[in-house]
């Protein structure tokens, strides 16, 4: 399982503020987030992973997956508050500019996404992280679900990745972004900790770019993860927000 494939990831992904003293840990924390639910899509196309159901919810579950199996508990709890914290400062823009939840949307409504991320985290340890469901007011009725949803989490990605260890070679990952921009060293220092771990049938590019928009995107048909700088100010906005 993918706990096994990367145990010794762990020890080798410390959260990287010593890298971008410019950045705040919420700040880092979903800058992470978004690279690991944009690898979720790359990995589903370059895998050919079956999805049933939508893909985003499919990604979510692997950007906290993800963080549960690279990171110790502490990092992985703090982690998990500050990217759960992201969908709910999200719904404060999404209600107090456009009023509504947009149900068309392929994205869950934020505050599901909220939710689904905290429990998925919980339910990989419930014994020991009942302070963890405190912090995030994870209700005892969905409480109760969580550690069979982590389960199935496991089932699929652990899976998933179990296969990728065995793809002969090791193309993955390859960065490209301007490097004087903190949000860049936090990327590829990423990208070079995948790397000792991640096996891909196809490389794909991490690319830090200008986009005139806040958002990261993976591009299927350039095998590329785009994330716009522009989401750096939309995540300090969130942070303000929060406080």
């Amino acid at each position: 399982m993918l706990k096994t494939l990367l145990c010794a990831t762990a020890l080798l992904l410390p959260i990287t503020s010593a890298l971008a003293k410019d950045m705040s840990a919420f700040v880092e924390a979903n800058v992470l987030g978004i690279v690991y639910h944009e690898l979720g899509h790359a990995i589903i196309h370059t895998e050919e992973v079956p999805i049933f159901g939508q893909e985003e919810d499919a990604a979510d579950v692997f950007s906290i997956f993800l963080v549960d199996a690279l990171f110790e508990d502490a990092a992985a709890r703090s982690l998990a508050l500050d990217m759960a914290a992201g969908f709910e400062g999200e719904a404060m823009i999404r209600d107090a500019e456009a009023g509504e939840i947009l149900w068309w949307d392929t994205h869950g409504p934020d505050e599901q996404r909220f939710y689904n991320m905290a429990c998925i985290l919980y339910g990989a340890d419930p014994e020991n992280r009942e302070s963890f469901a405190e912090d995030v007011g994870l209700p005892q009725e969905r409480a109760e679900s969580c550690a069979g949803e982590y389960d199935q989490a496991a089932a699929s990605w652990g899976a998933v990745m179990d296969t990728m260890s065995e793809i002969a070679g090791r193309p993955a990952l390859t960065f490209a972004g301007d490097m004087a921009l903190p949000v860049s060293e936090i990327i590829a220092a990423e990208v070079r900790s995948l790397n000792r771990e991640l096996r891909l049938s196809r490389p794909v590019t991490v690319a830090v770019e200008e986009c005139d928009d806040p958002n990261a995107y993976y591009d299927p048909e350039a095998f590329r993860i785009v994330f716009c700088t522009e989401f750096v100010a939309h995540l300090e906005r969130i942070e303000a927000l929060l406080k």
